[in-house]
């Protein structure tokens, strides 16, 4: 494979994926009129899977920077899928935690995002996923 093709370099291609998943998956949301974005969909999904957890593990789970990271819970805030709680004697962090109305807003969407998951492995073998996942694993131990 010619490495000096942008094309067929990895790194581009997953890259690539990546964005191409984003702008779908973010279609799919607006023509179901969610009202959310995939970023947002991905913090509520952390946190849900968590129960509680604080802003800094978030960031750390979504591989975003802890700035967006406060700023798209300040979105999820105001739109009362989310709330902070003050952690007692620690005035710097919060615990994270999905209100009732995103609880709801999880689980009633969820199936929309597994056929959306779905749609983007269609045609490949468990056999290949697993191996695609290691694949993607060891690249991420290798830039680490």
């Amino acid at each position: 494979m010619d490495i000096s093709d942008i094309e067929n370099v990895i790194l581009f291609q997953i890259e690539k994926t990546n964005k191409t998943a984003k702008q779908y998956s973010q279609k799919e949301l607006d023509r179901l009129n969610l009202g959310i974005t995939v970023d947002q969909w991905v913090l509520l999904k952390i946190i849900e899977e968590s129960n509680s957890t604080s802003q800094k593990e978030i960031a750390l789970k979504s591989v975003r920077d802890p700035a967006s990271i406060t700023r798209t819970l300040d979105i999820l805030v105001k739109k009362g899928l989310i709330i902070r709680e003050a952690i007692p004697n620690n005035r710097r962090q919060y615990n994270i935690q999905l209100t009732q109305a995103g609880e709801f807003f999880v689980r009633q969407n969820m199936p929309i995002i597994t056929e959306q998951r779905k749609q983007s492995v269609k045609g490949f073998t468990e056999k290949e996923l697993t191996l695609l996942s290691g694949f993607l694993l060891r690249i991420q131990k290798n830039m680490t």
